[in-house]
Parts: C-alpha cells; structure tokens; sequence
C-alpha cells in the first residue's frame, strides 16, 4: 500500500507541473530562448533516462526479446493515441486553429493532454515498482515535460475566452490523468512480477517517442535551435548526475 501511495504521489507531482506551466504564462509569458532550453533539457533527461537506465534494466532482467516488445509497445501506444487525437505541438494544431477564437479549443487541448498523460503516468508507476529512486527520475523528467505543456493549455485557452482562473484550472487539471496511469502501472506489477522488465521498456518506449515526436521538434520551431542544443546537453549531464546520487 505505502509503494502504491508514493508511485501516486510522484506522478502527482509530476502531472501537476501542466499546472505550474499554466500559471507561468498567465504571470509572464516566457522567452523563446529559454522555451528552447526547457524543452531541450526534458528531451536530454528522457533520453538519456531511457535508453541508459530503463532499458539497460530490463535487458538485465528479461533479455532482448522482451526489451524490445516492450519498447516497440510503448511507443506505438503513444503513436496510436497521438494519432486518435488532435495532434497537438505545445499549443501549435496541425490544422493552423491555434489562434481562432472557438470557446471549446481550450478545452479540447486539455482533454487531449490528459489523455496523453495517462501513459506517462503509467512510465512513472513501472520506474517507481521497480526501484524508487528510479521512479523519482522518472517523474523528475516527466515534471520538466509538463511544464510546457501547461503553457499549451493556458495560451490558446486564453485566447479562446477562457478567464485566467480558469485556464489555469485546465491545465492544472489536466495532469490528473498522470496517476491514474500510475495506479494502473503499480497494481499491474503487483499481480504479475513478469511485468517489471516489460513495463520498464514500454516506459522508455513512452519517453522516447514524446521525445523525438513531439518536445525536440516544438523546440526547434521557436527558431533557437542552439538553446535547444544547449538544453539537451544540460539535461543529459543533470541525468547522470541524478543517477549518480540516486541509484
């Protein structure tokens, strides 16, 4: 009980952080230049998190067959639901709506990172089953993640006549979503230990994915691709250093 509490708790905090990014940018919008970097800095968490930590582990544990069912798994869950919904970039549709005046927008944004918060959730409660200080990194570069996509949510809101109170509620709201992914992880584990290394891989497949699909790409279209370098290089570095002092 007190492990499924925790892994709730961190994906908690994790999820909340769209919150934190809607109260930002009702405050003070930020600079692209440290847009750039903040989404280049969770791209060099994740990856790094992914590929050096959650499937060095399942390889240990489960071999190559598994990892790779795992990751192939994990990313076409995230492909397939981006797929169903609006493909959203940090508040950016494909279809060029961004900026209309459609009252339902905000909404459809937030129901549409809630949902895609839900497997994030689920990478959080697979680290945190397996080791604790494992699930703390992972929800550490999940926060960095979010944050962003809270200004995505309160932006267009915003535009669309949301009031900020509310837009900030949207995208504190949205993040929900994240622990419930974690429940569903953490009780899975609980019933089949098989699962561990598998969840581990489809973790890392959820995060490399968001990666290279979604946070990379939203960074370099703020026109400040060497900020976007930068936090790369910065979060890669604050990964090994949280895996140094962690694990």
């Amino acid at each position: 009980m007190t492990e499924i509490v925790s892994a709730l708790l961190l994906s908690l905090i994790a999820g909340l952080a769209t919150g934190l990014g809607g109260l930002i940018v009702l405050v003070k919008k930020p600079s692209k230049k440290l847009m750039s970097f903040l989404m280049g800095l969770a791209a060099g968490v994740m990856i790094i998190l992914s590929f050096l930590e959650l499937m060095v582990e399942s390889l240990n544990l489960a071999g190559l067959t598994l990892t790779a069912t795992g990751f192939l798994a994990g990313s076409i869950s995230i492909f397939s639901l981006d797929s169903i919904l609006p493909h959203l970039h940090f508040g950016i549709k494909e279809n060029g709506l961004a900026n209309t005046k459609f009252f339902k927008y905000g909404t459809l944004i937030a129901v549409g990172i809630a949902l895609h918060n839900f497997p994030e959730g689920i990478a959080v409660g697979s680290s945190y089953a397996y080791l604790p200080e494992l699930g703390l990194t992972v929800a550490v570069a999940m926060a960095i993640h979010n944050i962003p996509e809270g200004m995505a949510i309160a932006i267009p809101a915003r535009l669309s006549g949301y009031s900020k109170s509310s837009a900030f509620r949207l995208a504190l709201f949205s993040g929900l979503a994240e622990p419930a992914g974690a429940l569903v992880s953490v009780l899975l584990l609980d019933v089949f230990n098989g699962f561990v290394p598998f969840g581990l891989a489809f973790a890392a497949g959820i995060m490399v994915f968001i990666t290279l699909d979604e946070i990379i790409p939203a960074a370099r279209q703020n026109g400040h691709e060497h900020f976007t370098s930068f936090g790369i290089i910065a979060g890669s570095l604050l990964t090994f250093i949280l895996l140094g002092f962690l694990l």
